[in-house]
């Protein structure tokens, strides 16, 4: 896992970073920490009382349009750490009360991260991503995290490309995910806390309903109840000045509908409150 010839990611742009080349991501060949939080609007179980020891990092190696982590995402930002100044700001968010540490957009400075690992931490890890990763990355970190929070955004290649340039999305996503839960195995609790698991995160688009019934008749058909959980979320905000009909939130007859669906393909999870679209739930990355 290195930064020389890079291939964190399913582009494989294949660029040394290390000496200042720039692929699709444009981030540098050191890690980049744009904010660190407890952050208490992770979903409950990963919350907890605490709170989840959020790090973002700056940059993605996708380019969704509608992000709300646009001020960080849309390019690479914040101060540059080692492994060693990530270790610290792990163990700093611990030391405040987080029931994890959970790695916000991570894949592009994994080379980092895992030596920022080595040595296992009193409570786990958390992989929070947009889904679109490598099967043979994803083993290197085998051990070395306990939960997997990927996105599955979308069943659509059209669409994949339309909102965030990304090609083969919805299988090189797919193969990701069987990846993280033969790593996590089944969700595993704590009391009301998943120490261990995958956590399989669907966004809601304005318009897109059917897009989201495919996502989860293929979670229904791969995975069996309580395997795998949903967390489907309807906290679309609109950002930015996107056409119709992605400058608006969803409707609640859109997110009844595949609510509706998802208990269809008995599927278990987390569900969100219309309030939950709402800027104000944005970290300030100011």
């Amino acid at each position: 896992m290195t930064y020389e010839h890079c291939h964190l990611c399913p582009r494989e742009c294949g660029v040394n970073r290390s000496a200042g080349e720039l692929g699709f991501c444009g981030c540098p060949g050191e890690a980049l920490v744009a904010k660190t939080m407890i952050h208490k609007w992770e979903e409950p179980a990963l919350a907890g009382n605490g709170g989840s020891g959020a790090i973002f990092f700056g940059g993605c190696t996708l380019r969704c349009r509608y992000c709300q982590n646009a001020p960080i995402s849309s390019r690479p930002v914040g101060k540059p750490v080692d492994a060693v100044q990530l270790r610290q700001m792990m163990e700093d968010l611990i030391a405040q009360g987080a029931e994890n540490i959970d790695l916000v957009t991570p894949t592009q400075y994994l080379p980092t991260i895992h030596d920022a690992l080595k040595e296992p931490l009193p409570v786990p890890v958390v992989f929070n991503s947009g889904g679109y990763e490598r099967v043979e990355v994803l083993k290197e970190l085998e051990g070395k995290i306990q939960i997997y929070l990927p996105d599955l955004k979308y069943a659509d290649s059209k669409l994949a490309m339309e909102l965030s340039s990304a090609p083969y999305y919805f299988s090189r996503t797919t193969e990701a995910i069987r990846e993280m839960v033969r790593q996590t195995g089944p969700v595993q609790w704590q009391g009301e806390k998943i120490t261990r698991g995958t956590i399989i995160r669907h966004l809601i688009l304005p318009g897109q309903v059917e897009n989201s019934l495919k996502i989860l008749d293929w979670i229904g058909q791969s995975f069996r109840p309580g395997e795998v959980l949903v967390s489907l979320m309807r906290q679309y905000t609109p950002m930015g000045n996107l056409p119709a009909p992605y400058d608006r939130r969803i409707t609640d007859e859109e997110y009844d509908g595949v609510l509706s669906w998802m208990f269809l393909n008995e599927l278990e999870g987390f569900t969100q409150e219309k309030e939950a679209a709402d800027a104000g739930f944005i970290p300030d990355f100011h």
